[in-house]
């Protein structure tokens, strides 16, 4: 889970525009990222392609 935070905290705009091309469906309402939420952001990532909490986690930290 650590590792998962730390990479959103360290480079999400970068992140961000990786995931929105692999998955174009995501918004940037659906990636809009606040300090101290990256479980928000995983469940609305989460929400949107359907995939389990673990599985966003994996594509994360996969980036």
């Amino acid at each position: 889970m650590g590792s998962t935070n730390d990479k959103i905290r360290g480079n999400w705009n970068e992140l961000k525009g990786k995931l929105k091309a692999q998955y174009g469906e995501l918004t940037d309402d659906d990636l809009a990222y606040q300090q101290g939420k990256e479980d928000e952001l995983i469940g609305r990532i989460q929400k949107r392609i359907g995939e389990s909490k673990d599985e966003v986690k994996r594509i994360i930290d996969n980036l």
